[in-house]
């Protein structure tokens, strides 16, 4: 299966994470307080972020986890939308059917013992 290009987005400054909807006020708090944050961002083909992660820096991130959202978001996007991921999912796993009737009872379809 061929997938299109998908991005990952950083910037040394608050100027990316306003552009992407945070708050100004809470973006010149942590400056003020000269508090470094760190995010990461996925952006699909059609440059609508799907995700994003804000952290201080004393916890790293898990480029793994990042690699697996990706597959993810691939998954869902090259099904248009008729399935979806659950957490831990990885290619090759059981997806599910987005339906009204799963709403409350997704554990009797999908169980994380599931996961890898």
């Amino acid at each position: 299966m061929s997938y299109p290009r998908w991005w990952m987005a950083g910037s040394p400054s608050t100027w990316f994470l306003m552009q992407l909807g945070m708050s100004v006020k809470f973006m010149e708090l942590y400056e003020t307080l000269g508090v470094e944050l760190r995010g990461q961002f996925i952006i699909d083909p059609d440059g609508i972020t799907q995700a994003m992660e804000v952290l201080t820096p004393p916890v790293g991130r898990s480029l793994a986890e990042t690699v697996r959202q990706i597959k993810a978001f691939q998954q869902v996007r090259a099904t248009q939308g008729k399935e979806a991921t659950p957490a831990g999912w990885e290619p090759g796993q059981l997806t599910l059917t987005p339906d009204p009737g799963l709403v409350g009872r997704v554990w009797e379809v999908w169980q994380p013992s599931q996961e890898r």
